[in-house]
């Protein structure tokens, strides 16, 4: 039976002369997740997934794929991924159908078989209308799925995509990430590398956030952006008017640790509580039996784009 993780990278450095491009990460992307590779250009993502893809070997560390180290056992690694890179070559003479059907014998699938193969990929990337098209006449967007379905002639368990949404319309964005999400219903890992941490929001469950060659969050997108930990819940309580009755009995309840008093002429408290003691339902109940009249009682939490200026450094990256 396989590892529950897919990817498993530790303590991976690699330099270029003088540049550290990684120092030391390790994070891990667990099986049929979509996990998204966050940082600001040059915090290392790219060398990260040329390590993964065995197109550059690590100066230190280890990297696993399936369980398998990606070069002592480099073949069977090769035979399960698929590779995007974020700047792609493409025989833009041929037609999208022979460009498919060349892959596709390259990885020695058989004549009948490719066929089959290459319509499904074509239906499944909405590119079956375009098969006779040459690519050279394709938009960026068209092209950018013809690439998908090429890194998908080979039926591979895990996707290595760099900045695959880069240069695209917003339309093209949408598609790109509607056709993602229907491979991960299909079975397939996705680990999908963007400078954009809100593109990736609803399409992720899983995020490392990279800067300067370093890990500053690895987990949930959901633990990414709640205020509290694994133990304690920070809730927003909204009243309708001032009511300081509510506040004095949130207080005396037992797993409430905090109550902040709201502001004047905003009834706003923010309640902070031990999970494992009271649950959110025992909270409303008691600010509603305490004579409150509640307009949102919601779950702290940070915007996607704040969580994720408060981990990354400012500067110019190298």
């Amino acid at each position: 039976m396989e590892a529950e993780n897919v990817i498993d990278i530790q303590n991976l450095r690699h330099r270029y002369k003088t540049h550290q491009a990684l120092g030391g990460v390790t994070f891990s992307v667990q099986r049929q997740s979509i996990h998204g590779f966050v940082g600001p250009n040059g915090a290392g993502k790219t060398t990260t997934l040329k390590i993964l893809a065995t197109l550059l070997r690590p100066q230190m560390g280890s990297v696993g794929v399936f369980g398998h180290d990606i070069f002592a056992d480099r073949k069977a690694v090769r035979r399960r991924i698929g590779f995007m890179p974020d700047h792609f070559s493409m025989y833009r003479q041929m037609t999208v159908f022979e460009y498919l059907d060349f892959f596709g014998a390259a990885y020695g699938i058989g004549l009948k078989e490719r066929d089959k193969i290459i319509g499904d990929v074509l239906a499944l990337t909405d590119m079956a209308g375009r098969k006779d098209d040459l690519i050279n006449g394709l938009s960026r967007g068209m092209q950018q799925r013809v690439s998908l379905a090429r890194v998908l002639v080979h039926d591979p368990d895990l996707l290595l995509l760099d900045e695959p949404a880069s240069g695209l319309d917003p339309r093209a964005r949408i598609e790109l990430m509607e056709i993602l999400g229907e491979l991960r219903r299909l079975g397939k890992t996705i680990f999908i590398s963007s400078h954009i941490l809100s593109e990736l929001a609803t399409l992720c469950d899983h995020v490392t956030i990279l800067d300067r060659g370093e890990v500053k969050y690895t987990g949930t997108m959901r633990g990414l952006t709640t205020t509290g930990d694994d133990l304690t819940m920070n809730y927003q309580l909204t009243l309708r008017a001032e009511h300081p009755a509510t506040g004095e009995a949130l207080s005396r309840l037992p797993g409430v640790s905090r109550v902040t008093p709201p502001l004047p002429n905003e009834p706003r408290y923010t309640v902070t509580f031990d999970r494992a003691q009271i649950s959110p339902n025992v909270i409303l109940r008691t600010v509603l039996d305490a004579g409150g009249e509640v307009v949102s009682f919601t779950e702290d939490v940070k915007h996607l784009n704040q969580a994720f200026m408060d981990l990354t450094e400012p500067g110019v990256r190298t």
